[in-house]
């Protein structure tokens, strides 16, 4: 495999490779049963940085904490150097779990957007993260008790004190992105997005194409699933919490497998695995488009920077572009 190819976060941000990785499954996986093994963990974030995958994501609410403790001892020394680090604030989990659910994330968290929480938490992802600075400090939700103005302020604070480089904002709307602007330049915005979410690319996608401003897919192949590793709701572990998912109950599931026929079909034309078109699809929405995409296997992991070789026709894109709704909602 080449050098994977680069981009920059928005017309003004770092330079990273098209394809990052999200580190969330690595301490809070979708199958709450299954055990962590840290050593793979921090070996599948070694080999992205190998791989070119240099945006590595986490957040303070996934574990909570245990996660960006984890990455920290993958970026322990120089190799801290060779990572553009994203981390996140204004999810309180109050019950470990990963921050997914409706509205704020799954049951137990809840948002805290207020000037001095942002205030403290930079301080406790910096020294979880072993570092002083990270590269991007990211509002996790909006918390509808708190003007943005006020928290964006916070978020600014700390590009100005040193222990951020630049801040970005997830899952928010377009009028959310153009108040925080008033405050301080949006360098990035992280929205979920694949082939079967598409609800950033009426306005929040095409707002931030126009200002410069990054837009990072968490979850762009669907949970797994578009990726056609799952056939029946019974090949959902135990305790995946995907169980709870609208579109993974079973009847749901049965219809949108269609979708996933027509990605291998495409697949199979493109020389590449489903995950690849997927990933490959949610490339070509845009320069600044980096999808995160998380897993905890080399061997997913490797079929994933695969993506950024990928080059659909303007017929396969076409193609994907008249993919049905899903059935069912996100959450």
């Amino acid at each position: 495999m080449c050098a994977m190819r680069t981009t920059t976060l928005g017309s003004n941000g770092p330079e990273v490779g098209v394809i990052g990785l999200g580190c969330m499954g690595m301490t809070a996986s979708y199958d709450m049963a299954a055990p962590r093994d840290d050593a793979t963990s921090i070996a599948v974030i070694l080999q992205a940085l190998d791989l070119g995958m240099t945006l590595i994501d986490t957040a303070d609410a996934y574990g909570p904490h245990t996660n960006e403790e984890l990455v920290a001892k993958a970026l322990s020394g120089s190799r801290r150097e060779r990572a553009v680090l994203a981390t996140k604030v204004g999810l309180v989990m109050d019950v470990a779990g990963p921050p997914l659910g409706p509205g704020t994330g799954s049951p137990g968290a809840g948002r805290n957007g207020r000037p001095e929480h942002v205030r403290a938490s930079i301080d406790g992802s910096l020294k979880r993260l072993g570092t002083d600075h990270v590269d991007l400090y990211q509002l996790h939700r909006v918390d509808p008790q708190v003007p943005i103005e006020e928290t964006w302020g916070a978020m600014a604070e700390t590009v100005s004190a040193g222990k951020s480089r630049y801040i970005g904002l997830s899952e928010v709307s377009v009028d959310e992105i153009k108040r925080a602007q008033t405050v301080h330049p949006v360098t990035s915005v992280q929205s979920e997005l694949s082939l079967w979410t598409r609800d950033v690319l009426p306005a929040v996608l095409p707002y931030c194409t126009a200002q410069g401003i990054a837009l990072l897919p968490f979850s762009p192949l669907g949970r797994g699933f578009l990726a056609g590793r799952f056939s029946s709701f019974d090949d959902l572990p135990q305790d995946d919490f995907r169980r709870d998912l609208p579109r993974f109950q079973q009847d749901a599931l049965r219809v949108n497998l269609a979708i996933v026929s027509q990605v291998r079909a495409v697949a199979d034309r493109a020389g590449a695995t489903p995950a690849q078109v997927a990933l490959a699809w949610v490339l070509a929405q845009g320069e600044f488009v980096v999808p995160i995409p998380g897993t905890k296997t080399p061997k997913y992991l490797i079929d994933n920077a695969g993506a950024a070789d990928v080059e659909l026709s303007d017929a396969d894109l076409a193609e994907l572009d008249t993919l049905p709704q899903p059935e069912g909602t996100r959450y």
